[in-house]
């Protein structure tokens, strides 16, 4: 029994060495170590012997089956390795080869303005407030100095939600609320930027939906001179150091005194053309004192402080700037329009 061990042993690393594919293998390991193959068969009859042959034998067929084991371990990894060198072969990548180049998008042009002007009031010491947009009656109108019923509301036409819940029609209800977060505290200085709305029909020139950067400093001795040498250095910043400013009387409800501001055209330099109608100028913002009612509302003594606040348009400033002659363009996500200014 031991020689036909050692013969089993010879006869199956034979075969092994000539195998030529893993599935051969297989079949090889399943003939050899099977339980049906020669060697099991061997192992069986090993019942038949005498106590002093079976463990000589048994220690035999142990060193066969591990023999033939570690043969065909070894043949399996050798394919192994043929097989994760074939697929590497196959699946390698050039990475001398260009990538693909991802589309780069842009900054839309009216955020890039808010970021601008933002730049520019943070370094005249201003700090940035924000408020909701969908806003109570109280902080978009009464305590802006337009009680109920007051003629001045008709200027803002105003999607309501509710009697006393509205979209608010401008940044403004956030100085409110932020003079009102001071309880009194001087100084304060912040720009209010955000979206505002306002039922209007959409043109060229006008949409139910636009934003707001809206300016308020609030302070002992704060004049008028203050609100004209700030918007003039807003301007300069904003369009270029040859910039110069108008300030026309106008009317709002929670200014007094008020006045639109104009700025020189840029594009003749004040001598007049066809953008700026032969005027030589262009109307950007408004502004004012803070009526002493709002001060009052808001929790300051008008006779102690004093301030100056100013709301700009920045699709007005966006299409200046850019020269762009329709506001709708800012809010249809047309990309022939967004790539112009991927590069500003």
């Amino acid at each position: 029994m031991r020689e036909r061990l050692l013969s089993l042993k010879d006869e199956a690393l034979q075969e092994l060495e000539q195998v030529q594919s893993a599935a051969e293998l297989n079949e090889l390991r399943i003939k050899y170590l099977g339980k049906k193959g020669p060697l099991t068969e061997i192992m069986r009859g090993m019942g038949g012997l005498s106590a002093e042959e079976r463990p000589v034998i048994g220690q035999v067929a142990n060193e066969v089956r591990g023999a033939i084991e570690a043969a065909v371990q070894a043949r399996q990894d050798a394919f192994d390795r043929a097989e994760t060198e074939r697929r590497l072969q196959q699946e390698k990548i050039d990475v001398t080869l260009p990538g693909r180049v991802s589309k780069q998008g842009g900054i839309h042009p009216l955020y890039r303005i808010v970021q601008k002007m933002e730049d520019i009031f943070l370094g005249m010491g201003y700090k940035v407030a924000e408020g909701p947009e969908m806003e109570q009656d109280y902080y978009n109108f009464e305590a802006l100095n337009l009680p109920k019923n007051h003629p001045a509301r008709d200027m803002q036409d105003s999607f309501y939600v509710t009697e006393d819940i509205l979209m608010r029609t401008h940044t403004s209800p956030v100085q409110v609320r932020t003079m009102e977060a001071m309880k009194g505290e001087v100084p304060v200085k912040i720009i209010c930027p955000g979206r505002v709305y306002r039922r209007d029909n959409d043109d060229a020139t006008h949409s139910h939906v636009f934003t707001q950067v809206e300016g308020l400093v609030v302070g002992p001795n704060i004049r008028f001179s203050d609100l004209k040498g700030t918007l003039l250095q807003f301007a300069k910043e904003m369009f270029g150091p040859q910039t110069q400013i108008r300030m026309r009387p106008s009317f709002f409800p929670f200014t007094e005194p008020s006045a639109e501001v104009d700025v020189t055209c840029a594009s003749c330099g004040g001598d007049g053309c066809r953008i700026c109608k032969h005027t030589g100028w262009i109307e950007i913002l408004g502004s004012g004192m803070v009526h002493p009612r709002v001060l009052q509302m808001a929790g300051y003594d008008p006779n102690e402080v004093s301030g100056f606040a100013f709301g700009i348009g920045v699709e007005r400033i966006a299409m200046k700037k850019y020269g762009i002659d329709d506001i709708r363009h800012f809010y249809v996500n047309d990309l022939r329009f967004l790539r112009q200014f991927a590069k500003y």
